[in-house]
């Protein structure tokens, strides 16, 4: 097809976790004609495939656009850097490879502020399902022989599973499976592999597809704006997009839909730079404003982990990555290893056990996610420290704080301003301070006495809760999972974006299919729920609603 005949039926914006998935399903339809943009390049860097390669691509221009927060109060002033994958296949490219759907209560949440019984957990249920290869087979919960496959991991550490039972005798049971609906417990994290290799969106969703001759996929295409157009009868209309190109900026049309894929941080920063979002802000950077509304941008949450660091001892000179890796020969057997078997720390993702507690005994549900780590550093991206140790994440998985993504200026180039607002409510400062308790207990239990497991980070001598929320803003760092910023909602909820479909509100052929959709944050990781709603936007366009 010729660029200056370029009229699509759906044109999606961003081939990550959500874009992939759905340009597999929109292109189903043979007499469908399907654009992928992506602004990054292909997934053919070695390291992406590699599991512990995300060290590698976190903070690598090649595949991460290389964000920061601004400066945040609850973090005591600092700054974090934002990691978001810029490449084929998006964040699964980079991320932790962890597959965790959240909890049943999670989605019948969402169901309860949109009215809509399509968001309840029984609901999604089958749509996790739909492209699921889990490793067990095929049940009630479970799918098998679908594109998404869900492994167990190739290794363990019994230093891990040392930490595991002292979790249960500190009152925090077994688990097996952490995405039955409910996922308290402490276990080994199941993840997105195949056969010790990262299996990300574009190997599942787009190779078995590249054959079609009704889809197209584009590599360094940046969108620097919608094509919004005003129709006879005074409605918008999303009719394409305007890409920037060696030539200069060309414009693609889409017969049907324009569909945003481009994350919690991408997808408001399109909106806003083409016109649709809070109309002061639009205004202070010189934007015509064709629509207002105001949540675009908003309600951004995510998950902060505090990473508390125990020494310990007692044990051979493999029983830490620090160790094992801290010597010529130990990174040339973990080589090995890795080109033998695929396995090994070289197949790890970047956590291997997790549990899912309650930061207090009156809570209803778990409301924290352990990441424990056979190691321990400074931040990713750091060397691993030189003594034996591990290291217990923590993170408050219902964070009240709000924060925002808003636009630093007109142009598509100019990185937008990202303001979590981590611990500024008084409610997040009481978790973190429980958590740092929570896991003290857990190190004290005897199933790690043999390791005289001693606190590095934060440090004993802080106990008082305002004590440990202020170190917890000195030691917390973002996990990676903003949501919310073109949130769900109802009619009368000033801040939605969208509707129950995922429909633009105010702005006819535009739907946004991406974690910025999430009205509030799901219990855990966050790439599973984005396929899942990758998956339902895929059904409503495919079948749309009057």
């Amino acid at each position: 097809m010729s660029a200056d005949a370029a009229t699509w039926d759906y044109i999606i914006v961003g081939a990550g976790t959500a874009g992939c998935l759905l340009a597999n399903r929109l292109s189903a339809d043979p007499q469908m004609r399907v654009l992928l943009l992506e602004a990054g390049g292909r997934d053919d860097y070695a390291w992406i495939h590699i599991p512990v390669g995300y060290l590698y691509c976190i903070g690598n221009p090649r595949t991460d656009w290389l964000y920061k927060t601004e400066p945040d109060a609850g973090l005591n002033g600092r700054v974090l850097r934002y990691p978001r994958g810029k490449v084929l296949g998006g964040c699964s490219s980079i991320n932790g490879m962890i597959y965790m759907r959240g909890q049943s209560r999670d989605y019948d949440g969402w169901a309860a502020q949109l009215n809509d019984e399509a968001w309840r957990w029984d609901a999604c249920l089958p749509f996790f399902k739909q492209h699921e290869d889990h490793w067990r087979g095929g049940d009630a919960l479970h799918g098998a022989g679908a594109e998404w496959r869900v492994e167990k991991q190739r290794l363990s550490w019994p230093l891990l599973d040392a930490f595991a039972l002292a979790a249960q005798q500190a009152g925090i049971p077994a688990s097996d499976d952490f995405n039955r609906g409910n996922n308290e417990g402490v276990g080994y994290f199941e993840v997105n592999q195949k056969r010790g290799v990262r299996w990300n969106a574009s190997k599942a969703f787009l190779r078995p597809v590249q054959r079609r001759r009704n889809l197209e996929v584009r590599t360094g295409a940046m969108v620097t704006r919608l094509a919004i157009e005003r129709r006879a009868d005074g409605a918008l209309h999303a009719a394409g997009v305007e890409l920037r190109t060696r030539e200069g900026v060309q414009t693609l049309r889409a017969a049907r839909a324009v569909v945003l894929a481009a994350g919690a941080v991408g997808s408001p920063q399109l909106l806003q730079l083409s016109g649709v979002g809070p109309a002061a802000l639009l205004r202070e950077h010189g934007i015509e404003v064709l629509h207002d509304l105001p949540g675009v941008g908003e309600n951004l949450q995510d998950h902060l982990q505090i990473r508390a660091v125990f020494g310990v001892s007692g044990l051979p000179r493999n029983g830490t990555l620090n160790t094992l890796a801290g010597t010529w020969p130990g990174k040339a057997r973990i080589a090995l290893q890795y080109a033998l078997t695929r396995r090994g720390p070289m197949s790890m993702a970047p956590s291997q056990l997790g549990a899912f507690a309650r930061s207090a005994p009156e809570r209803a549900w778990p409301n924290l996610e352990y990441h424990v780590q056979p190691l321990s550093l400074d931040a990713f991206g750091e060397p691993l420290h030189a003594f034996p140790a591990f290291t217990a994440s923590v993170c408050n998985l219902n964070p009240q704080a709000r924060g925002s993504v808003r636009i630093a200026s007109p142009r598509a180039d100019d990185a937008p301003k990202i303001a979590p607002n981590y611990l500024s409510t008084d409610g997040d400062r009481l978790v973190a301070a429980q958590s740092l308790r929570l896991t003290r207990r857990i190190a004290a239990q005897p199933a790690l006495a043999a390791y005289a497991p001693r606190e590095l980070k934060p440090g004993v001598e802080f106990q008082s809760d305002e004590a440990l929320a202020r170190l917890a803003g000195d030691i917390g760092t973002t996990i990676f999972h903003p949501v919310g910023t073109c949130k769900m909602g109802g009619d009368g909820d000033a801040l939605a974006v969208l509707d129950g479909r995922l429909r633009v509100r105010g702005v006819g052929g535009l739907v946004v299919a991406d974690a910025s959709a999430m009205p509030a944050i799901t219990s855990g990781n966050t790439n599973a729920p984005t396929l899942m709603i990758a998956e339902r936007a895929a059904q409503w366009l495919r079948a749309p609603l009057p």
